[in-house]
């Protein structure tokens, strides 16, 4: 006889953070927040220069504009809620909102792993076929092979999320 499985009634998690030291949360808030800020805006100024700069416009430069906007868009799923539950005592997420986080790291990782070796492979073409180079990465292979890294990214995530 099959004994009937109970409902998940979890619907929040409590967070510990990294020390319970008052002092020490408003240090590592401040350490955390410039790490963040500098991350999020060195990255952004790359995107930023290489869309304005006509002289970057290589396969190369193409693929690290992308890989600058998921690092910073990396950053900004997690530290954010880091740096809140270092100001506040009540330090929860909901059920929702961990596997929202899960999902959109697991997705940025896995984008962003298949977007290096994307950048191995132009590196490959460019270094061992140098003269075939600009014929073998045209503009419309290098958008669908980023397009490949969002879907393999998106394929990642929602493999992790559904085994969970």
């Amino acid at each position: 006889m099959d004994h009937p499985v109970p409902p998940n009634n979890v619907t929040e998690f409590i967070l510990l953070g990294l020390t319970q030291n008052p002092h020490l949360q408003k240090i590592l808030f401040l350490v955390f927040l410039f790490i963040f800020l500098f991350t999020v805006l060195a990255n952004l100024l790359v995107v930023i220069t290489i869309s304005l700069s006509p002289s970057l416009s290589a396969p190369m430069y193409f693929f690290l504009t992308y890989l600058s906007l998921i690092d910073a868009s990396y950053t900004s799923v997690t530290t954010p809620k880091m740096l809140i539950d270092l100001l506040y005592r009540r330090r929860t997420i909901s059920l929702g909102g961990c596997l929202t986080q899960l999902f959109v790291e697991h997705f940025l990782g896995g984008s962003e792993i298949i977007l290096l070796i994307i950048m191995a492979y132009d590196r490959y073409v460019a270094i061992c076929k140098p003269l075939h180079y600009t014929t073998i990465m045209r503009q419309g292979l290098c958008r669908l092979l980023v397009v490949v890294a969002w879907i393999g990214g998106v394929l990642h995530a929602a493999v992790q999320i559904l085994f969970m």
